[in-house]
């Protein structure tokens, strides 16, 4: 498992407030603009979540991404625990039957799409929105707190999940809770079988993902990815060392460390 999150939702600012909305929903708003067509930008739920901003009439023209992707796939787990109608009607996965919207290829369509649209909204990898300095918006996590997407949000929502608990280390981090949680977030999986053919060569791989863990952290905050947190990485040798055997039945994370 690297150590690597996603999650950003951004905009075209033209037309729109200078000041960024707030929040994207609230616990009481089930509506998304993509599982309904007609939310303006001064939607009176909207507007609730902006008091005191001046929100144009104009209809918000989703953008999303037309290949399939992990991105997709956080995003839209994220609104089908939200959403109780977008999770009947498109529901989770790395590419779903949009009901409305432009499609586009990669963050880089979704992104230059968005900003030659106005009144548009679409989402990309958070790297990429910092890296290409996109406006994004806050949000309204778990715990009715308004958060900004970047590195301690996204190492709140990782520390605040159960790891210890989770077949396979699996955790879906959107809706973690927690006040400083961002809830549109995402961990990247390795997966290594528990008894592999070639214990030499998953040897050196065990060793690597070791030193990644120990010695990685400022390579992947350069990338604008964030760290694993060390419990989390604790358990995951722990695993190794109990669980990634031989053909003899011998921990191969043991033999060597």
């Amino acid at each position: 498992m690297t150590a690597r999150y996603h999650g950003s939702t951004h905009q075209n600012p033209q037309n729109a407030p200078k000041a960024m909305p707030a929040s994207a929903r609230q616990r009481d708003f089930r509506r998304t603009p993509a599982a309904n067509p007609s939310t303006d930008r001064n939607d009176a739920a909207i507007q609730q979540l902006n008091p005191g901003m001046k929100l144009p009439a104009q209809a918000i023209v989703v953008v999303h991404r037309a290949d399939g992707s992990g991105t997709t796939f956080i995003w839209t787990d994220y609104l089908s625990k939200v959403s109780p109608v977008w999770k009947s009607k498109v529901g989770a996965n790395t590419s779903v039957q949009w009901p409305i919207g432009i499609g586009a290829k990669g963050n880089e369509g979704v992104a230059n799409n968005v900003m030659n649209t106005k009144g548009s909204i679409g989402y990309v990898e958070f790297a990429y929105a910092k890296q290409n300095k996109l406006t994004t918006i806050n949000v309204i996590n778990k715990d009715g707190k308004t958060v900004a997407p970047n590195a301690a949000s996204f190492q709140a929502a990782a520390a605040s999940a159960n790891w210890r608990n989770a077949d396979g280390f699996y955790v879906i981090l959107t809706e973690q809770p927690g006040a400083a949680s961002w809830p549109i977030a995402g961990a990247t999986f390795i997966l290594f079988p528990k008894q592999p053919r070639d214990p030499i060569v998953a040897n050196e791989a065990l060793k690597f993902f070791a030193w990644a863990f120990a010695k990685g952290d400022k390579m992947a905050e350069e990338l604008d990815y964030v760290p694993m947190p060390k419990t989390v990485v604790t358990e995951i040798q722990k695993v190794w060392a109990s669980e990634i055997k031989d053909a003899n039945g011998k921990p191969i994370y043991a033999i060597s460390h």
